[in-house]
């Protein structure tokens, strides 16, 4: 069932699960992602961390949005209010050509 809150990460190309993750609790889930509260809880605390990071010169977050890039896929979170909107992507990797 797609919500306002998920519409947009449903259309994601390649994604293979998302999680939506407010004060701890995950608001919204699919895919490979699903009721992954280990994930939301260390992402949580990796975006807080990232989060410690401020530049003196701005009152603005550092960042809006951060990728964890693994072999085969990649956790993109986008930091939206007092939300964080995960998506998991497999990367296409293709095989070289030999001629």
């Amino acid at each position: 069932m797609t919500s306002a809150l998920t519409q947009g990460l449903e259309r994601v190309p390649a994604q293979a699960g998302y999680l939506v993750i407010s004060d701890g609790a995950v608001l919204a889930s699919s895919g490979d992602l699903e009721n992954d509260e280990h994930t939301a809880t260390v992402l949580q605390g990796l975006v807080a961390t990232a989060l410690g990071l401020r530049l003196p010169r701005g009152h603005e977050p550092p960042f809006r949005r951060l990728s964890v890039v693994f072999g085969e896929h990649s956790l993109l979170v986008t930091v939206s209010g007092q939300k964080l909107f995960v998506v998991k992507r497999h990367h296409h990797i293709q095989e070289p050509v030999a001629v």
